[in-house]
């Protein structure tokens, strides 16, 4: 067992503590501690100029605000999804009672496969929720036509694309609604949080609504809502979480970067590319095991693990292989076999604003085989 310091898999960047401390005096004064304060104004307005979209709701997180999007759009019946994700993708589905349809991913995006959605629809089929895993884009164009011929909603679970573009704007702004994970493990983060990206005014009010309880003012209830809202003090800290982003995801840059000129060529490991986004956040760094390393993915895993480096299989097991999941016929090892394939072979390397290049060293070491 290595005596040297435990390297995670990330690590939140922090802003200054007295800047912190100076906005809760403010919060302290005002004694608005919920409730769509000042804070959660001003940040819902800074995140819409930062990513370039027109209406976002904040939220307390975003397990609550895929459950809420999906009562937003009124979704029923089945939706297809992947398997390869974190499980609240999946999860925010059974919560509103709706059976997820699996469909496996594509080998190269990791996303979900258009291919293999028309061939999993169904007269009960309302929606796709896809997810831009690792911050890779979906085949926005190719999903939302399937989506147009059949009558479909399109909920991008978008927890990993902080700020990721392509060509035309903001990944943001496809499908129906996109929803935005701020936990404390994402580039942007607000302790815990989330948001759902609004297309307009309207549906913005009603999320507004549905998270709050249903109600429109102290007397009128309109659907029976959740609390989902944001407090002050998440809020003043994406502010300032959101001053620094351009320099945290510069330094991810380098880091990726780095990982990529030291691991090329090294038979058997293979870095997962992203050449659709005209903009990432490099979000993740995860590799590809194959045969022709000299040992399998877990005995790698372990053996970082053994150095104090506590990589992450990011995504095993695959949501299917779960029981609430795996007696579902679209749950079939046989239905998903790129998905099954990928998730015995992902590691997640670490990465985060302040990893060192010692610690970077040490990293790729191990994986070199030093």
């Amino acid at each position: 067992m290595s005596n040297q310091k435990p390297i995670y898999v990330t690590q939140p960047q922090l802003p200054a503590l007295q800047d912190f401390t100076q906005l809760l005096g403010q919060i302290w004064d005002s004694k608005v501690l919920t409730n769509g304060g000042p804070f959660h104004q001003q940040l819902e307005g800074a995140l819409c100029d930062y990513l370039g979209v027109k209406h976002l709701a904040l939220f307390t997180n975003a397990t609550i605000a895929l459950v809420t999007a999906l009562q937003a759009l009124r979704v029923t019946g089945e939706v297809i999804t992947t398997p390869y994700s974190f499980v609240a993708t999946a999860h925010s589905l059974l919560w509103n009672g709706i059976k997820p349809v699996f469909v496996d991913i594509d080998p190269d995006t990791l996303n979900l496969d258009p291919a293999k959605i028309e061939a999993a629809i169904t007269p009960q089929t309302t929606a796709i929720m896809p997810v831009h895993c690792y911050g890779n884009p979906c085949n926005v164009a190719e999903i939302q036509r399937i989506a147009d011929i059949y009558g479909l909603k399109v909920i991008y679970d978008a927890a990993h694309a902080f700020a990721v573009n392509i060509d035309s704007g903001s990944i943001l702004n496809h499908g129906d609604l996109s929803v935005l994970s701020f936990h404390a493990t994402k580039v942007f983060n607000t302790f815990e949080g989330g948001a759902i990206i609004c297309p307009d005014a309207k549906m913005k009010q009603r999320i507004d609504h549905l998270k709050n309880f249903g109600f429109v003012d102290e007397t009128t209830v309109v659907a029976p809502g959740i609390n989902g809202k944001m407090n002050e003090m998440q809020a003043a800290f994406g502010l300032l979480q959101l001053r620094d982003i351009d320099a945290a995801i510069d330094a991810r840059q380098a880091i990726d970067a780095r990982y990529r000129t030291a691991l090329n060529g090294v038979p058997g490991v293979q870095c997962v590319s992203n050449t659709a986004a005209s903009r990432t956040n490099y979000s993740y760094f995860p590799i590809l095991i194959d045969s022709k390393y000299p040992e399998t993915r877990d005995n790698l895993y372990f053996r970082l693990r053994q150095h104090d480096i506590y990589a992450r299989r990011y995504f095993y097991p695959l949501i299917t292989d779960f029981p609430m999941y795996r007696g579902l016929a679209s749950a079939s090892p046989s239905n998903l076999p790129v998905a099954k394939k990928i998730a015995e072979q992902v590691i997640c390397l670490p990465i985060y604003p302040n990893l060192t290049e010692a610690d970077q060293s040490r990293i790729i070491a191990v994986i070199r085989g030093g």
